[in-house]
């Protein structure tokens, strides 16, 4: 089975320092639903690896967050595309999970629900903690240049990002190089 695993605000959405609380709020980013889309196409299965402390802050609620993560599955699919899995970590900061990235807690669980080996999976995000998560587990880290990587732009990776961490402008970049690579299986 082929896998990405992809962070969600910042890398599918607008991030915002006052966190995504409601439905109206998540606003995708320019072509990233598309590129999710041309992913499935391509034959790759795509997760969502989150963390919501906003949960543990009781800025939001899980029928909130459902609401949300509702709303993306729908653009997803007008666009023939589809998430199959969106796992994320409820806690804050301070509570010391294993979940919250850069922690692997949340990889571990996709490789578990998949049965796939990760070091054959791509994770893709905008932050160092994300790739940090995904690497710890044996992923193949992408970082793109939205969201909190946007400071990036132009400059060398500084110390802390996984070694062999490849570089996109954004989600549909990655995804247009993912999927020139490794071409879709054939059918019988």
């Amino acid at each position: 089975m082929k896998l990405v695993i992809l962070d969600r605000d910042g890398t599918i959405n607008v991030d915002s320092d006052e966190f995504i609380k409601t439905p109206e709020e998540w606003q995708p980013l320019p072509g990233a639903l598309e590129a999710i889309a041309r992913l499935n196409h391509g034959g790759w299965h795509v997760a969502v690896a989150s963390n919501q402390s906003g949960l543990g802050r009781g800025l939001f609620d899980v029928a909130s967050l459902n609401a949300i993560h509702a709303k993306m599955h729908k653009a997803v699919a007008a666009l023939g595309g589809r998430i199959d899995a969106v796992f994320y970590c409820p806690h804050s900061p301070d509570e010391g999970c294993q979940c919250r990235k850069p922690a692997p807690g949340l990889f571990e669980q996709i490789g578990e629900r998949f049965g796939v080996d990760l070091r054959t999976a791509h994770v893709v995000g905008d932050t160092v903690r994300d790739l940090q998560a995904g690497a710890a587990v044996g992923c193949l880290p992408n970082l793109v240049l939205t969201g909190k990587g946007e400071s990036l732009r132009g400059k060398p990776l500084p110390e802390g990002f996984p070694e062999g961490t490849r570089v996109h402008r954004d989600l549909a970049a990655f995804a247009e190089w993912l999927t020139a690579r490794v071409p879709a299986p054939r059918a019988p």
